[in-house]
């Protein structure tokens, strides 16, 4: 992990290199059935595209997790204590974690985990002037690889990951216990998780939460393909995919699709990949959970359920989980 200093702050760099995204790439698309790692979605180009889905009418989830952060923020910074070591997974645009930083009472650092470095140092440059104060210490990695914590100048044993945005589902259950797991090694004694979870509802609901009219959806899906033409020599032609998005009643989980509308054949990495018609590469998926689900998940990774927060809906849930 290198340390690179900007500006207020220290950067530790651990981001995927261009060897491993190519290696992830060329792994999924020779799987049967293709898939390709959600986590590429976020360069720059589809940062920016999904800050746009945030905004758009079908996609609740944004507005109802910011909805509960307003209402709650309180209630959730006195339950999380005093003086804690703040830990966010993903930390994306910031909005949310805004509102919770200034709720917190006396934090002793955050620390932003994130894949997209331009979007976190961006991210982290914010927060040092809203928050001139606290200690930003950000981290670029994939935060479902193994990745330290870096050393806070105010030592606290209250740790809290943050995870919002209903992330836990983009992760397979077991890789989800895996993650839990990974965060008590971090913590190394006892630890909290503030979780956002996506509830499960209406499928009709979800699927134009993932296919909305306006097809932002359909461009931030389309520029991974973008992103694979572009870092690694590949020649998808793009008017040849179209996006789908469909719910698997079986899974329990909303999940994203490119689908090949011809017979053809694409090149990536000097490789040939061969695309029936109507062939899809699923690049990803989100499962959608109950609370109990949540809860018996969390206990195989040493957590427990201890207060939770909805809308009055029921659409989302923002859970605190403890581990000892």
């Amino acid at each position: 992990m290198q340390s690179k200093t900007i500006g207020p702050f220290t950067l530790l760099d651990a981001a995927p290199t261009p060897v491993s995204f190519r290696e992830e790439i060329l792994a999924g698309l020779a799987a049967s059935p293709k898939w390709l790692p959600a986590k590429y979605f976020y360069d720059r180009t589809g940062s920016r595209l999904f800050e746009e889905i945030c905004d758009l009418a079908e996609y609740y989830p944004t507005r109802t997790e910011l909805a509960i952060l307003r209402a709650s923020a309180g209630e959730m910074a006195a339950a999380v204590g005093e003086r804690p070591l703040l830990v966010e997974l993903g930390s994306g645009s910031g909005l949310k974690t805004r509102l919770l930083l200034a709720a917190l009472k006396d934090p002793a650092a955050y620390v932003p985990v994130d894949i997209a470095r331009e979007e976190l140092i961006a991210q982290a440059a914010l927060l040092t002037d809203l928050f001139p104060s606290l200690e930003l210490l950000p981290v670029c990695a994939d935060y479902t690889e193994p990745f330290q914590l870096p050393l806070a100048r105010r030592r606290t044993p209250n740790v809290c990951f943050y995870f919002p945005g209903s992330t836990i589902g983009n992760l397979e259950p077991p890789v989800a216990i895996g993650l839990l797991n990974h965060l008590r090694r971090l913590a190394d004694g006892p630890c909290k998780l503030l979780l956002g979870v996506d509830l499960k509802k209406d499928p009709a609901r979800l699927q134009a939460a993932y296919d909305d009219a306006r097809g932002i959806t359909a461009a931030f899906n389309l520029n991974l393909l973008v992103r694979i033409n572009r870092e690694l020599a590949g020649d998808f032609v793009l008017s040849s995919f179209r996006h789908k998005a469909l719910y698997n009643d079986r899974a329990g989980r909303i999940e994203m699709h490119l689908v090949s509308t011809a017979a053809q054949t694409a090149h990536v990495g000097g490789q040939a990949f061969k695309f029936a018609e109507g062939e899809s590469i699923r690049t990803e998926h989100s499962y959608k959970y109950l609370v109990p689900e949540v809860a018996s998940l969390a206990r195989q990774a040493g957590f427990e359920v201890r207060q939770s927060w909805m809308d009055p809906e029921k659409l989302f849930g923002v859970l605190l989980l403890h581990a000892d």
